[in-house]
């Protein structure tokens, strides 16, 4: 689960008592958290999210209550050792400022936690506005005021339902995925063994099509089967997939690569597949293969590879 979706859940299930939010609109330096993260506060002391990862959680707690029992919205910034506006609190050496604000229709209204979820399942981006001196968060963006993109959730494809891929699929979810499962061999796909993800039994290129890979998204496959495995990376392939794994040895790999360059695929495009998959780490058993995988999405995305 992201940490939107964590807090768009936390909004959810606390609803009907009174909540704050905490936002990261400035980021700087070494600081642990990137400019947007949220902290959402309840009345009754729940909270999700961080916005520090607990050097200065405390203090914006008590702001947050202040928040809550109706004092206005608060601006404060943390990390520096100079007097001034900037006040201590990271010793890792970043900055931060942080607006907090109420879940009200003064402050971030409750309503647009439910566009937020409704625009993530559309795999649409939504940008809300925030101005500072009030408070109040809008929708659309406007010059001026701190401006929020909330893009919609980052996709992965699974090709063969193996055991690595119920490990991979369940890091992904962590760290903000939404998960598809492919595997026309029906014994392997269940909800059991895949839990909140989508499945799909699908002819693998089928599967890829209508998955409809974007340059966000990722497309790896587990199967071992070349009946399974190439017809995904070629239709993979043929999009504008932005990443692209599959599972094996090296020799494994040459011979892959060998199949997929008689079906027509240029060097260049084969240079797009990663394989063996992932950042090398040692790893052993289903659930280390797995995060070196995982490893490897996301250093695409970092563009480190």
């Amino acid at each position: 689960m992201s940490d939107i979706d964590e807090i768009i859940a936390a909004a959810r299930d606390w609803a009907g008592q009174p909540m704050a939010l905490a936002t990261v609109i400035e980021a700087s330096g070494s600081a642990p958290r990137l400019r947007g993260g949220h902290l959402l506060v309840a009345a009754d002391g729940r909270f999700a999210g961080s916005i520090s990862g607990g050097c200065v959680e405390y203090e914006v707690f008590a702001l947050a209550e202040g928040v809550i029992a109706g004092k206005a919205a608060s601006l404060t910034y943390y990390g520096s050792s100079n007097s001034g506006a900037w006040l201590p609190g990271l010793p890792c050496g970043g900055q931060i400022g942080v607006l907090v604000q109420p879940i009200s229709d003064s402050g971030f209204s409750p309503a647009l936690f439910e566009e937020l979820a409704m625009s993530r399942s559309a795999g649409i981006a939504l940008p809300l506005s925030t101005d500072l001196s009030t408070g109040l968060t809008v929708k659309g963006e406007y010059q001026g005021q701190f401006v929020n993109v909330y893009e919609p959730a980052r996709r992965l494809l699974i090709v063969g339902a193996v055991q690595i891929a119920q490990a991979l699929s369940a890091i992904a979810r962590t760290t903000g995925f939404a998960v598809t499962i492919n595997d026309p061999r029906e014994r392997f796909l269940s909800a059991e063994r895949f839990p909140d993800a989508l499945l799909t039994d699908a002819w693998p290129d089928e599967a890829v099509a209508a998955f409809a890979p974007n340059a966000q998204s990722a497309v790896v496959t587990l199967s071992h089967d070349v009946k399974i495995d190439d017809p995904a990376l070629a239709a993979a392939l043929a999009g504008p997939t932005g990443y692209i794994g599959a599972l094996g040895s090296r020799a494994n790999h040459t011979r892959r690569i060998e199949r997929l360059a008689a079906l027509g695929f240029s060097p260049e495009d084969l240079a797009r597949i990663d394989g063996p998959a992932g950042i090398h780490i040692g790893g052993l058993g289903p659930q280390e293969i797995a995060l070196s995988m995982a490893a490897g999405v996301v250093g695409a995305r970092r563009g480190v590879r």
